[in-house]
């Protein structure tokens, strides 16, 4: 798909690097096509345009790492992630950072590079998973000051998989063991359930046909001290506006 920054203005208060396009100097054939193309990638002739201090940063698909995945997979990668999060911390702007979060997982370690990036902003931030935060977004849903799901959306806890041909040494073994005691620590230093809790999700048999782990919907993901609270996206919103203020009011306090 086309960027759509190429054929529609960017939001105010949104630094592109690039000037926002003057339509008036654009030739009539011109304006129409771009309305075309709007139309035919987001089903609409027009997107609002809001001047904002909260940027959404959207984590769909499979994530996807050191491997390129197939076209017909939807993928968010991290290679442009990663600039994003480094640009959203330095943009004096943006005040506060929405993750929105529909995906199946993916690469472990670009998985876990993000949800640093995202534990580390300075800058308040709130997570809402949507759908799906599942395996590897789990770490990137806990990784935000306040977490949110939807009550219908879901998160599977499972143990690291690997595909493709591996040496069945001990070496291997033990690498994969570095690795998921990598993921567990980060999720239990970034919510509220315990290593015991959640090793106990995730070894879990009989909730998955061909698989262990286990499945939480909603309010379980809370229930278990995942995730913090159910809600939408007001809610999230209304939360993140919240930390946005005792941010500055912190910030703006008399030394002690």
């Amino acid at each position: 798909m086309d960027d759509y920054r190429s054929y529609f203005p960017p939001a105010s208060g949104v630094n592109t690097g690039k000037p926002a396009p003057d339509e008036s100097n654009n030739p009539p054939g011109n304006r129409e096509r771009r309305r075309a193309r709007t139309l035919r990638e987001f089903g609409t002739l027009s997107i609002p345009e809001a001047k904002s201090n909260i940027h959404a940063l959207v984590i769909v698909g499979q994530i996807e790492g050191h491997v390129e995945l197939p076209n017909q997979n939807k993928t968010t990668k991290y290679e442009h992630i990663l600039p994003q999060l480094v640009a959203l911390e330095q943009h004096k702007d943006i005040e506060g950072i929405m993750i929105i979060l529909n995906t199946v997982g993916g690469d472990v370690e670009a998985g876990l590079a993000i949800a640093e990036m995202i534990s580390s902003l300075s800058k308040p931030t709130v997570s809402l998973v949507l759908g799906g935060g599942h395996s590897i977004g789990v770490p990137i849903a806990v990784a935000a000051r306040r977490s949110f799901i939807a009550e219908t959306a879901s998160m599977t806890i499972h143990p690291i998989r690997i595909t493709g041909q591996i040496l069945t040494v001990p070496q291997t073994f033990e690498y994969l063991e570095k690795m998921q005691d990598r993921v567990v620590r980060f999720v239990v230093r970034h919510s509220q359930t315990s290593e015991e809790r959640f090793r106990e999700l995730m070894f879990r048999t009989g909730e998955l046909a061909r698989d262990i782990g286990t499945v939480l919907i909603g309010r379980e993901a809370v229930e278990c001290g995942l995730i913090d609270e159910v809600g939408g996206i007001g809610m999230a919103l209304q939360t993140l506006e919240r930390l946005i203020e005792d941010d500055k009011a912190r910030k703006g306090a008399p030394l002690q």
